[in-house]
């Protein structure tokens, strides 16, 4: 059955290049666009195959990982600049076969009335074929963002507890506030609520939560049946902390006061992320893992120990979040609900301050 439907296929394709011909701006288009297409591949096939070889050396001890991350990005540099040299070449072709059709160069012969070309990221123009008096008729279109668009979250800061719910715990916490610092990055979605409004947003996706925290005064955590507590370590720790990674879905009501934009044909136009934003909301999730590092120095040799296991933590992540920014760029702040270890007898909720980058 495969091979019947792989041959009617080939046929189908064979029978529509023999009616429409190689040479119709249609024809050539989609064979740059399918060039294109195959370029992209190719170059992420290599460079995939290039990853694998270098992880290779690097399981082998031939390199360390300091020198696999340099090769690594030095061939994602590589591809990247194959991509856009090849992929330029094609754009030109493309450029020069849009000019041919303008110009009628090109065999129109389509039982299409119009052809519709995107140009770049903002503009496009309509080729419009005049059969009474066979002429063309170029108008063009601003193209603006769609009602719902996407991002890339990066977010970085300052991480510590807050004990009891008291936040003046902060002023003599027991974790480095320097030294304790949070990560986050995902993918999210950006919806306008009201067709004809741009200021209420719905904003959702999908984001990995680290959230560090590095003890004072020599000390480490400790699991103590039931209980995790800070201890005093026997040794000079040059290096101590402690890690939770969390999955979660955040959700937020953002506020966007982006002026909307008229265009020449008096029709109200929406953008987003282009003036001051507030967002409102939290998140849940679960925890991913949790892991302690500690390094210190014994008989002159330096030794560095990774401790994985839950340490008592919570297994669900909970919490509320706002931001307040311009553009892309915002001040983020979030605060977990739950507390960080689920049976301890003093309750302690992890608090994040620090920047936010939406990047469309």
């Amino acid at each position: 059955m495969q091979k019947i439907i792989l041959y009617a296929t080939v046929l189908l394709c064979a029978l529509v290049t023999k009616m429409y011909g190689q040479d119709t701006f249609e024809g050539r288009a989609k064979t740059i666009s399918e060039t294109i297409q195959k370029i992209t591949q190719e170059e992420k096939d290599a460079l995939k195959n290039e990853v694998e070889d270098i992880n290779k050396l690097l399981e082998s001890g031939v390199i360390n990982a300091e020198k696999a991350d340099a090769e690594k990005l030095k061939a994602a540099e590589k591809r990247a600049a194959n991509i856009e040299k090849r992929v330029a070449e094609e754009e030109a072709k493309l450029s020069q076969l849009v000019k041919e059709q303008v110009d009628g160069k090109i065999n129109a012969k389509s039982n299409l009335e119009t052809d519709t070309v995107w140009m770049g990221k903002k503009h496009r123009f309509l080729i419009t074929y005049d059969r009474e008096n066979e002429k063309k008729v170029k108008t063009y279109n601003p193209r603006y963002e769609k009602r719902t668009t996407s991002q890339f979250v990066f977010a970085f800061g300052l991480n510590n507890l807050v004990t009891d719910g008291d936040f003046s715990s902060l002023e003599d916490s027991d974790y480095r506030v320097w030294g304790s610092h949070f990560y986050e990055w995902g993918f999210t979605n950006n919806t306008r609520i009201f067709k004809n409004d741009n200021l209420l947003h719905i904003k959702y996706g999908l984001s990995l939560m680290y959230n560090n925290l590095r003890p004072t005064d020599n000390r480490f955590f400790v699991k103590q049946g039931e209980q995790t507590n800070l201890q005093e370590f026997g040794l000079d720790l040059r290096e101590s902390r402690f890690r939770n990674v969390h999955l979660v879905l955040p959700l937020h009501l953002e506020f966007d006061f982006t002026p909307k934009t008229i265009d020449s044909e008096g029709k109200n136009r929406f953008k987003s992320h282009k003036s001051v934003r507030l967002g409102i909301g939290g998140y849940a999730g679960f925890n991913v893992k949790t892991k302690q590092i500690l390094k210190y120095k014994e008989d002159d040799i330096r030794v560095k120990v990774k401790e994985k296991g839950d340490f008592n933590t919570s297994d669900f992540i909970y919490g509320l979040s706002t931001y307040i920014g311009y553009r892309d760029t915002s001040l983020y702040l979030k605060y977990d609900l739950n507390p960080i270890f689920k049976n301890n007898t003093i309750d302690q909720n992890n608090i994040s301050l620090g920047l936010r980058f939406d990047f469309n």
